[in-house]
């Protein structure tokens, strides 16, 4: 079972953890450097709930968006 949301599919992205070194021009040095980067993923808030799907329950995975929203029904 993939990490999505059941109602609207969101899943995760990607991205990058960036480090950087040096001291600031503002604050007397020559600027900050991108020394390394790492990739990442940025993981949606999702929960895992017994919601009606074709009349029949199931407990599937759905973002904290969608249940706000109420577009799921809770068995």
């Amino acid at each position: 079972m993939f990490k999505t949301c059941a109602i609207c599919g969101k899943g995760s992205l990607r991205g990058r953890s960036v480090v950087r070194k040096g001291l600031a021009k503002k604050k007397g040095g020559t600027g900050k450097k991108i020394v390394r980067s790492s990739k990442r993923r940025f993981l949606p808030n999702l929960q895992k709930i017994r919601i009606l799907i074709n009349n029949l329950p199931q407990r599937v995975y759905v973002c904290t968006k969608c249940i706000k929203k109420g577009e799921i029904q809770k068995t």
